[in-house]
């Protein structure tokens, strides 16, 4: 369009922290969406603006989910399994 300003695109993520994110989100049982906005919040308190730190910060998030150890996503996956097998639930109205 001739008269209307070009506005800059976002910019695309570094792929290792897009893969940090994930491996984060796994662990947790949370959207990709999710671990990164926990990451950008965390990273905002510290400080971090880079990407590099930022990366740096997903791992060593994950890495203090692990030694908490515990596995949100199986313990979200066994309450959905009690939930499928509770004799109140319906399936269908």
């Amino acid at each position: 369009m001739e008269g209307s300003p070009q506005l800059p695109m976002a910019g695309i993520p570094d792929r290792n922290y897009n893969a940090a994110c994930g491996r984060l989100a796994s662990h947790l049982g949370i959207s990709q969406a999710a671990a990164r906005r926990k990451v950008e919040i965390r990273a905002a308190q510290e400080g971090s603006r880079d990407s590099a730190s930022r990366e740096a910060l997903a791992q060593r998030m994950l890495e203090e989910a692990i030694a908490a150890g515990t596995d949100h996503g199986t313990l979200f996956s066994d309450q959905l399994g009690a939930v499928g097998n509770d004799v109140n639930f319906m399936l269908e109205d």
